[in-house]
């Protein structure tokens, strides 16, 4: 058993995305459907007399579950690239999740990193900012994080950023991944090193609240080519506990 174990469980959901009475330029739609691999999330597009326009909207077997303005998610995630986050040009306070994003918890996702994609990537990042912000903003709680290789943390101005703030709450930080050196004494936290598929191959940050409630949440992503992950993301605190205890026992 691996990590990948919590996403092959998963069930493939019935979900598409639906652009209403676009008046923004074609680019827009197609930054979306470069964000969303058509074989996850299928994006359509419709005109609707009782709707504003440039809405989007999630639709899960046939019902709308989620919307956000076409504004949000372009200023959020389809008009950025994972450099706002790698430079610390973003910071955790002004991270905000659109709607239609975070209702795809517990999709499976296919998606492809740089070069063969520039923007796939970026939910998985954008998702884990979201963890680590809810970590911060408790002060407490407990707090993992896999980085494949640890110098990762030291390399990325944005990422040690994140992390020198949380070592400076009270939340227990917990961080995974192969490492010729350790991250500097100020990020230490708890370290776990390792060499197995596990270490090497997955992505993870998980946050476990101080009490049990809804800011319990977890995303997972393996690496099963280079440059390709399998992952998704969860809010069931059921879930998010089962990941944790494999992670406390196998890493």
């Amino acid at each position: 058993m691996t990590l990948l174990s919590f996403v092959e469980e998963l069930p493939d959901p019935d979900r598409s995305l639906a652009v209403l009475n676009r008046t923004e330029p074609e680019h827009v739609s197609e930054l979306l459907e470069a964000t969303f691999p058509e074989e996850d999330v299928p994006t359509i597009e419709r005109v609707a007399d009782d709707e504003d326009e440039d809405v989007v909207l999630l639709v899960e077997d046939g019902e709308v579950v989620a919307r956000s303005p076409m504004g949000a998610l372009g200023e959020q995630l389809l008009y950025v690239n994972s450099d706002i986050f790698r430079t610390g040009t973003r910071d955790l306070e002004d991270v905000v999740v659109p709607d239609v994003l975070l209702a795809m918890d517990e999709q499976p996702f296919h998606l492809r990193g740089y070069p063969e994609s520039d923007r796939e990537k970026l939910v998985l990042i954008t998702i884990s900012r979201l963890i680590e912000r809810r970590a911060w903003e408790a002060g407490e709680g407990t707090l993992r994080a896999s980085f494949q290789n640890l110098a990762r943390i030291e390399d990325e101005k944005g990422t040690y950023e994140v992390y020198r703030s949380l070592v400076d709450t009270d939340v227990d930080v917990h961080l995974y991944g192969t490492a010729d050196e350790l991250p500097p004494e100020e990020l230490r936290g708890i370290v776990h090193a390792g060499d197995t598929a596990d270490f090497r191959r997955s992505w993870f940050v998980l946050f476990d609240p101080p009490s049990s409630g809804e800011d319990a949440i977890a995303l997972v992503a393996y690496e099963t080519e280079p440059r390709t992950w399998r992952g998704f993301w969860t809010y069931d605190p059921v879930r998010v506990q089962r990941i944790e205890r494999y992670v406390e026992r196998e890493l």
